[in-house]
């Protein structure tokens, strides 16, 4: 089996971290392969920057079914492009922000969201509402921490942890989210400090990925809403994503 792992920057840092964390749980018989687009924006904290990480990530799926992968993970909170992905993909491609909601259903009656910027949160309250968990999500909370500043502050897990703390005090909720692939690795030891679930969807994501691979199973049988893109030319920036073949 081999999975791709998009993460829809471009801080090849960050991405490394990423590959850690998805190898951590991929199984013995896994190729595990992550990357970062050539194109798009160095952190993703705006519906701005969301958009123009989609044409990058794109391109890493077209790679990808030129590569021979099996299964995709978006590795980005806001689940960019998902979509669009599972159109041009020939396997599954799940976003961590679905993953991770979807896992901590499964761990207690409701969760509480810890992402970086408050300008984030409200992607993320939309993300819940699509996913069916409306009435799971009691609530999603910003730490203000920037995704950059995860790997440099100091100070930046304590700043998580009691984000993630006052997350479960104000929403009684019964598990955490992390709402940022650049927690993934914090995820361990804000679970053992809490004494509570915290879920990272990256980890979720790849799990779940690798499940449905070896189960056979495709995004809508690839037909209707989730069909290959009709032919079409694209021009200028774009002429690249012409489906013309």
């Amino acid at each position: 089996m081999f999975l791709k792992v998009v993460n829809p920057n471009t801080t090849r840092a960050m991405t490394a971290k990423i590959e850690a964390c998805a190898r951590a749980v991929a199984g013995p018989g896994t190729r595990l392969e992550a990357v970062s687009p050539e194109m798009g924006p160095p952190s993703i904290e705006s519906h701005y920057d969301e958009a123009l990480a989609v044409p990058g990530l794109l391109a890493e799926i077209e790679k990808g079914e030129r590569d021979g992968v099996d299964g995709y993970v978006i590795a980005c909170f806001g689940d960019p492009g998902l979509d669009a992905a599972r159109e041009i993909a020939t396997g599954p491609v799940v976003g961590i922000a679905e993953a991770a909601m979807h896992t901590a259903t499964l761990l207690g009656r409701s969760f509480s969201v810890v992402t970086t910027l408050g300008r984030t949160t409200g992607r993320a309250r939309d993300l819940a509402d699509r996913y069916g968990m409306h009435d799971s999500c009691r609530g999603v909370h910003a730490c203000e921490v920037p995704v950059l500043a995860l790997d440099t502050d100091p100070d930046a897990r304590k700043i998580v942890t009691e984000a993630c703390l006052d997350a479960l005090c104000a929403d009684g909720s019964d598990v955490v989210v992390l709402g940022c692939a650049g927690m993934a690795d914090l995820c361990a030891r804000i679970s053992a400090d809490l004494g509570v679930p915290v879920v990272d969807g990256v980890t979720a994501a790849t799990l779940t990925v690798q499940s449905l691979v070896t189960m056979g199973l495709v995004t809508g049988g690839k037909r209707g809403e989730f069909a290959p893109p009709p032919p079409k030319r694209y021009s200028g920036m774009l002429e690249s994503f012409t489906t013309i073949r």
